[in-house]
């Protein structure tokens, strides 16, 4: 492999990384596939490629081309590739459970929030205040002293010899 490919291997590989950490899993698997097509499969580059291709298939839906991936490299000639081609069908072979939907957090659409804010910033628009300013400041109600019990309830002492006692015994013990 020359050079001038090696360099766009590397490119593709990490602009397929950047896309997939910023959730953008299509684009993440386009650019992976395009380095996986270039680069020798069974070299450590191509291991890693391969396997950040099983997690863009993975989260961009495609969990059918993820396990055929990584049977390819359980076979694959660099042992931390097997290993790690191994565990990654171990969990996508898993079966899946079931879950209620109150124990799912659901994550906003934050690419509209993208948007409105460069339209904002080519108007020039002054940003909105925040909400917390908005809201009415809840009054404290002041504590009533003589509720409060201030007797002493010597905790304090017995957790002193406590804590003498248990040092002297482990120093005891240390001889």
């Amino acid at each position: 492999m020359n050079s001038e490919t090696l360099e766009l291997v590397r490119t593709e590989y990490e602009a397929g990384k950047i896309a997939f950490e910023s959730g953008q899993y299509r684009q993440s698997v386009q650019h992976l596939q395009k380095a996986s097509a270039l680069v020798e499969r069974t070299s450590s580059l191509g291991g890693d490629v391969q396997i950040w291709l099983v997690t863009a298939y993975e989260a961009a839906g495609q969990r059918a081309e993820a396990i055929a991936l990584c049977n390819q490299l359980t076979h694959h000639p660099h042992l931390d590739t097997r290993k790690q081609g191994r565990r990654l069908l171990y969990i996508l072979e898993a079966p899946r459970l079931n879950t209620r939907p109150e124990w799912l957090v659901q994550i906003p659409d934050l690419t509209a929030l993208e948007e409105s804010e460069a339209n904002a910033r080519q108007t020039s628009i002054p940003p909105a205040k925040s909400s917390k300013s908005q809201r009415p400041k809840a009054e404290v109600e002041p504590v009533d002293l003589s509720q409060v019990n201030t007797k002493d309830n010597r905790f304090i002492w017995l957790a002193l010899i406590v804590t003498v006692l248990t040092l002297g015994s482990l120093l005891l013990m240390s001889r």
